[in-house]
């Protein structure tokens, strides 16, 4: 191996050298590139295409990847040579390398243990919380992925869906290695997020492989192919928007929308909307805004009504150059700093004219956010990254944000008629970006489960306290909708 890595280990089928497949350096991308390059000068013989070392298989999953088609395969050869060296690489590993793994495995759970455990009232109690793996700069996608997996309203209801079979006959019980040719109709963003969820909190010492997840991401969002650092809020919202189709479609002709209209707990109330019936996705994270515009010039108002998943909030400007709770230049920038900013009155500028129907031309004029409906789960997104000439700029200031009491009233368009406890949330989950630069750094997740708080780092997840949590620069956070009574902790 070139690079001596461990992770992920490729093994080409032309000439059986192992390089780190592309989820680690590339180095198995970079063999198939240096085949290449006597080829481009004289014409191709059959012998040659033949032997351009563009297959290669990964040892771990046994997945066999053409970078040729770009793309997974599960075509064989008419002598079925690929499953004889996926048989072989099985017999390797359940032979020679069995009591050593058996011996590490051992020696692993045993640490892993005794770092897990914490001291609870006097008793000894496991994390029980899996970690999951990186796949190649997917921190963005883990972060995501045990965020939600930590809003028990929504982490539930895919838990309890019943599973999809999506193959028939001699390929039932198989692995699915997905190919073009197999289109989409094989593929269920639904499933492999209900396996995902499955797989997490049940007290496994070893990091869990979102690998086939992963797949189906490429699959229906072309915009996440490749192994490129990439932003964790569109990631969510792509996330989302597609469980949120999916599952009014249904599979097996049966609608899984009419699975949520059934759970009085969810639809109750659930007046918000996005493309079509309501999901669980709308049920939860689904709020609408009053969006109202008047003119300058005539003093036409004019009004409409948006649904929205998540609201993304500027960071006020004279708070940008603070970039931690400690910096004495100053008020610390708080939460409600930037939703003020998000709902404060706000005079259009010249890019952005409104164009009034009475004035039948585009007018100077002002604009106001109101909020008419709150989700059950409120999820703020901090702007931090903006284009500024050529570039895009991490915006690194701390934000101070209430792990508990967090009160929405103010911001309501008719306030009088929520509840006394309906406008208060408190934090379940933050992400944050640590870097420069959105396509670099690393993402990482603090989430609360019964009580504790975690931090979700790809593979290891450590418990930690409120003080780190509330220290950290938050970059998307998760609020839950607080049920019980209250005492007056508030923002």
């Amino acid at each position: 191996m070139m690079c001596r890595s461990n992770k992920s280990p490729w093994v080409c089928l032309t000439c059986s050298s192992v390089h780190c497949g592309r989820y680690v350096n590339g180095h198995a991308k970079k063999h198939y590139e240096d085949a290449q390059i006597p080829l481009t000068n004289h014409k191709k013989s059959e012998k040659q295409e033949k032997a351009q070392h563009t297959v290669c298989m990964d040892c771990s999953s046994y997945s066999t990847y053409c970078y040729r088609c770009d793309d997974f395969v599960v075509n064989d050869t008419k002598l079925g040579l690929v499953q004889k060296v996926r048989e072989h690489l099985q017999n390797l590993e359940n032979s020679a390398f069995a009591a050593d793994r058996h011996r590490k495995r051992k020696l692993l759970e045993n640490s892993s243990l005794n770092s897990k455990l914490l001291k609870v009232n006097g008793s000894t109690t496991a994390i029980c919380a899996t970690g999951l793996r990186n796949l190649g700069n997917t921190c963005f996608m883990n972060a995501i992925l045990q965020s939600l997996s930590n809003i028990e309203q929504f982490c539930c209801y895919f838990k309890e869906l019943p599973a999809v079979e999506l193959r028939n006959g001699k390929t039932a019980g198989r692995r699915t290695y997905h190919t073009r040719s197999q289109g989409d109709n094989n593929v269920s963003l639904v499933e492999e997020f209900r396996k995902t969820l499955c797989a997490l909190w049940q007290g496994s010492q070893t990091a869990f492989s979102p690998e086939s997840l992963f797949y189906v991401v490429w699959k229906i969002m072309p915009n996440f192919r490749g192994y490129q650092q990439q932003d964790a809020h569109e990631f969510m919202r792509y996330l989302l928007d597609h469980l949120h189709l999916e599952l009014q479609g249904g599979f097996n002709g049966i609608s899984r929308s009419a699975i949520l209209q059934e759970n009085s707990a969810l639809s109750a109330s659930n007046k918000c909307c996005i493309n079509g019936a309501s999901t669980v996705v709308t049920a939860i994270f689904g709020g609408i805004l009053q969006n109202e515009v008047n003119c300058l010039i005539c003093g036409t108002e004019s009004r409409k009504f948006d649904p929205f998943l998540d609201l993304s909030l500027d960071i006020p400007s004279q708070f940008r150059s603070k970039r931690s709770k400690n910096q004495e230049n100053g008020p610390v920038c708080s939460l409600r700093d930037c939703l003020r900013s998000f709902t404060d009155l706000e005079e259009l500028d010249e890019t952005e004219l409104y164009m009034c129907h009475k004035c039948k031309k585009k007018q100077k004029s002002t604009k106001k956010f109101w909020i008419q409906k709150l989700p059950k789960v409120l999820c703020l997104h901090l702007k931090r990254f903006h284009w500024t000439a050529y570039l895009r700029n991490k915006v690194d200031t701390y934000v101070e944000f209430p792990l508990r009491g967090l009160d929405m009233k103010c911001y309501l368009l008719e306030p009088e008629n929520s509840g006394p406890e309906s406008c208060l949330y408190d934090l379940a989950a933050v992400v944050v970006h640590h870097g420069s630069g959105v396509g670099s750094g690393h993402y990482t997740a603090y989430a609360t489960h019964e009580g504790r708080w975690f931090h979700f780092n790809d593979s290891t997840v450590t418990l930690t306290d409120e003080d780190t949590v509330v220290k950290a620069k938050a970059y998307i956070l998760f609020y839950v909708e607080r049920q019980a009574k209250a005492g007056s902790d508030k923002l």
